[in-house]
């Protein structure tokens, strides 16, 4: 693709494209103008089209940008467009904040990780990774999406929270809405999509709301209890923290993994010599090629940052404050610089310094261990029991530039 036919706003035309070719034109944005100047997409009323951004595509400049939050700041804004301030009651959450503030919650909510929570939740994953296999035991086919990716990662979540297990499917509804950018299969006919979005965080926050109400004064061993009644340094995590909190939960804790998850079986569909590689040493090939899934999905496709002062240098170019920049991390994970052969999907890759869980910094993914353990221990439940599995049909993608989503995907395997 040449470098004038790419547009990164374009939802409806470059973010439609076949995956081989979108890479294609990462691949030219790095080779050519690895900072280029994209202008906004226009939403509408609501969200009007803002000054336009640099897009930041090579390994080295993500991952110094990540680096110094200090010139690159969340505070701003991490979405590309500017969200109305009525968005930050549901949406506010942690990755949106800069020190001291990020600090502060990231300390109260690492509170409630401690290693008997870690335990149980390792538990709780090999325990509903068992179940959601089990019901597929004499199908012969399914939609993997809907029927194993989005179950464990949903279920876990849920559980964590001590969320009432009547509620999971419609946390799984909003959670789809909250990261639709608009799709029409999770938005109904005639509703306008920001009302939509609204809508759905404020279902999440009331779910959270209830949720936490029942476990204040109490001592129960959920995130919920501990989160409600923790205190460090003699702060508390506000209601309405509590509530952002788990919007983030249900967004990055959910769609990120059974995206990963699902681009995990896509990749062993059209690499039959991987799988091969895999199942000849399920216990000793799986951590290396959780990474590797990770790095191909890159199920965040980029993260926004605003430049703090006037002057700041990256890669050969130097920006002015106010200037938004854009992380790419699907095109970082695919730097040919970093990484050989980057197109090539390889379980046994070493080294893999993949950026899937986001740069080195502050907001590196607070979830990144439990990510791991869920794909991890799916994919050896998977396919020690349905070492056949693979997709019957290219997968369903999500209209989006956000999330690398994939809404379903058929699959077939021989029946226990």
């Amino acid at each position: 693709m040449r470098l004038d036919d790419i547009d990164l706003s374009d939802i409806e035309g470059f973010w439609t494209l076949p995956m081989a070719d979108r890479e294609a034109a990462f691949a030219t944005l790095r080779r050519e103008d690895p900072i280029r100047f994209f202008a906004e997409a226009d939403f509408g009323e609501y969200i009007p089209a803002g000054p336009g951004y640099w897009a930041v595509t090579r390994h080295a400049d993500v991952v110094e940008a990540s680096r110094h939050p200090e010139w690159f700041c969340s505070g701003e804004g991490t979405n590309i467009p500017d969200l109305p301030p009525e968005f930050r009651e549901f949406f506010g959450s942690m990755i949106s904040l800069d020190d001291p503030r990020h600090a502060r919650l990231r300390r109260i909510v690492s509170a409630g990780f401690t290693p008997r929570m870690v335990q149980r939740l390792e538990a709780e994953v090999e325990r509903t990774s068992a179940e959601i296999l089990d019901h597929l035991a004499d199908r012969g086919e399914c939609d993997f999406v809907t029927e194993v990716a989005a179950r464990l990662p949903l279920v876990i979540i849920c559980e964590m929270m001590g969320i009432d297990p009547d509620l999971h499917d419609e946390v799984f509804h909003m959670s789809n809405i909250v990261l639709s950018q608009g799709d029409p299969e999770y938005i109904d006919e005639g509703t306008e999509p920001l009302a939509a979005l609204l809508g759905a965080g404020a279902g999440l926050a009331e779910i959270m709301n209830r949720t936490a109400d029942e476990r204040r004064g109490g001592d129960g061993e959920d995130l919920t209890s501990v989160l409600v009644n923790a205190e460090v340094d003699g702060e508390r995590l506000t209601p309405e923290e509590l509530a952002s909190f788990f919007v983030l939960l249900c967004v990055a804790g959910n769609e990120t993994t059974r995206n990963a998850i699902t681009w995990g079986l896509v990749e062993l569909t059209a690499n039959p010599e991987q799988r091969r590689r895999w199942l000849a040493d399920i216990d000793g090939v799986t951590p290396g090629a959780v990474e590797e899934i990770v790095r191909m999905s890159s199920p965040v496709i980029h993260f926004r940052r605003t430049v703090t002062t006037d002057g700041v240098v990256l890669g050969d170019h130097e920006f002015s404050a106010g200037d938004k920049v854009v992380l790419w991390y699907n095109s970082a994970n695919r730097d040919e610089a970093v990484f050989d052969d980057p197109d090539r999907f390889d379980v046994t890759r070493d080294p893999n310094p993949h950026i899937g869980f986001g740069g080195p910094g502050p907001h590196f993914c607070l979830g990144a261990h439990l990510a791991r353990r869920e794909i991890s221990v799916l994919y050896r439940h998977l396919l020690s029991r349905y070492p056949d599995i693979h997709a019957t049909a290219e997968p369903d993608r999500l209209r989006a530039n956000f999330v690398n989503g994939v809404k379903h995907l058929p699959c077939a395997f021989s029946a226990a």
